[in-house]
């Protein structure tokens, strides 16, 4: 694992806003970090929302992961910066490759008792949402974009409920010794 992996921000829903291309008329896309201390149980963060409850949310979606290396790349390729919460993701993660954890590894948030443990579920599926969301030039193709970059991020199911900070350690705790990555999981590798 590497040395200085951790928790750089952890993200709830800021507003529901329109989606008129959606089924719903609404997504909770629109997430933004926080800086207090945030309770996570069995569906995911306190104070989160999913709209769109077949695609995203329950126990195997319940926390989606991000990293700032993947969050960095992005901002390159758009020519914009993008708030930790703009992928829709719960946690943004710094030290860790997401896309190429395995699925099944188990990951430790934080130090303690009130520490939170993970389990790697499933890759995200970018959707017309998603593309919504980016707007204008760059939601032309996005979907296909953002899937054949292959820097998608991990939905997680919560192995044991606790607190999550900004700041907290990230420990990985197992790994299945066959499993495919994330991002493979996505390719059916």
């Amino acid at each position: 694992m590497p040395p200085h992996a951790s928790v750089s921000a952890v993200c709830v829903v800021h507003q529901l806003i329109p989606d008129y291309g959606g089924p719903d008329g609404v997504t909770a896309i629109d997430k933004r970090a926080t800086a207090e201390p945030v309770k996570v149980g069995e569906f995911g963060l306190r104070g989160d929302v999913q709209v769109d409850r077949k695609h995203h949310g329950g126990h195997d979606k319940a926390v989606y992961l991000y990293s700032q290396s993947d969050a960095d790349f992005w901002q390159a390729e758009l020519g914009r910066e993008l708030h930790p919460g703009w992928f829709g993701e719960n946690l943004r993660v710094e030290g860790l490759d997401v896309n190429a954890a395995r699925v099944g590894e188990r990951w430790r948030i934080g130090e303690g008792s009130d520490a939170v443990e993970l389990e790697l579920t499933m890759p995200r599926t970018p959707c017309q949402t998603f593309a919504r969301w980016v707007g204008g030039e760059d939601a032309r193709g996005w979907v296909k974009r953002f899937a054949d970059a292959r820097r998608l991020g991990a939905y997680a199911r919560v192995v044991r409920k606790g607190v999550v900070r900004a700041g907290d350690p990230i420990t990985v705790v197992s790994v299945p010794d066959v499993a495919p990555t994330i991002a493979g999981a996505f390719r059916h590798e």
